[in-house]
């Protein structure tokens, strides 16, 4: 029995002398809320100096989902920290068993290391909970315009950070969507779309404070604009200063050649009056009608990735409302508001 005790123990000491990496779980979060990003960091010191790189293989992931390959890396005296994050999914979780090794020259023997359960805790939040957990969450600005003689639409800027911007929904509106997302586990950005009923005027929602262990609430005045969104990261209305400005000089040319009329009293000069007047009346009537292409795809916002509610299903005329860039604002026969392509508006 002793003998076997010391083969046992000489096994684990050279098992032990040919180990190069030593590792472990730093600062295991000890709450973490379903839906919650959130960092884990690895411990490690190698007993070899020259080595490129430090492998990670992750397995018997549980109830998470890993969203860094790469670690953020800091080192401090003889140890590495690195740190990856992770997406609690579900309510129950345990982190992942990691097999370590080093990228070397030479072939040393991996680290192996079993992950922990973790304490899941699943929130109860009211209907207007907007499915955003975050350490911050702010809406930069936003836009509200008509969508149908029932409808309004929200086009909304929002930043969080710490936070899965993707899960972002909304209960009892009538449509909704992502127009584009920029994400970072630090810092996400994201533009949003809401049709509701048009009897709103505020439309109220909240998201889970990670800093502040509650629920906080955004309110959004409904006030309806009515031009359009220019782009995905400007919603402020559309400049319309330089028509504003053609028809000022063209009204100045009006009453220099008024004044020149009375003064000469000469008749013949009235063509230099109804030039200008002509003009004005040119800048302040815009097209009614329009014509799109069968197949024309109708978005709810002017951008390229924009959502599509309707394809033309034969070539009709619509009535147009205005336009901005490479699209076209149209109202179409059910009194929903859209916007076309230029390439899809007929040519004649």
């Amino acid at each position: 029995m002793i003998k076997l005790f010391l083969l046992f123990f000489l096994f684990l000491s050279v098992l032990d002398a040919n180990k190069v990496i030593y590792l472990s779980y730093d600062n295991v979060p000890q709450r973490v809320v379903k839906g919650e990003i959130f960092p884990i960091t690895l411990k490690v010191l190698s007993t070899v100096k020259d080595f490129e790189d430090i492998e990670y293989k992750f397995s018997n992931i549980s109830g998470l989902e890993l969203l860094t390959d790469i670690p953020d890396r800091v080192e401090k005296g003889k140890y590495f920290y690195d740190t990856f994050y992770l997406l609690s999914t579900k309510r129950w979780a345990k982190l992942p068993d990691v097999n370590a090794t080093l990228i070397a020259s030479q072939e040393y023997n991996s680290t192996y290391i079993l992950g922990e359960k973790l304490n899941i805790v699943t929130l109860n939040p009211k209907k207007n909970f907007s499915k955003i957990i975050a350490n911050n969450f702010e809406i930069i600005e936003y836009k509200t315009t008509i969508f149908d003689n029932k409808h309004n639409i929200i086009v909304l800027v929002a930043s969080a950070q710490n936070s899965d911007m993707q899960a972002m929904h909304f209960e009892n509106v009538f449509k909704q969507g992502t127009e584009s997302i920029h994400e970072s586990y630090l810092d996400s950005h994201i533009t949003y779309f809401l049709v509701i009923d048009n009897t709103i005027e505020n439309f109220s929602f909240s998201y889970f404070n990670l800093l502040k262990n509650k629920f906080l609430t955004i309110t959004i005045p409904i006030i309806v604009e009515d031009d359009s969104v220019t782009t995905q990261s400007d919603l402020k209305p559309k400049d319309q200063s330089k028509e504003r400005l053609k028809m000022q000089i063209a009204g100045v040319v009006a009453l220099v050649a008024f004044v020149f009329i009375l003064w000469r009293r000469k008749y013949i000069y009235l063509i230099l009056l109804i030039i200008p007047l002509i003009y004005i009346a040119y800048l302040a009537v815009p097209e009614q009608d329009i014509c799109i292409k069968q197949g024309a795809q109708i978005r709810l916002l002017p951008v390229d990735n924009g959502t599509i509610f309707e394809t033309a299903s034969e070539q009709y005329t619509l009535l147009k409302e205005g336009s901005v860039a490479n699209f076209v604002k149209v109202k179409l026969k059910n009194e929903k508001i859209g916007w076309v392509r230029n390439e899809d508006i007929c040519s004649y």
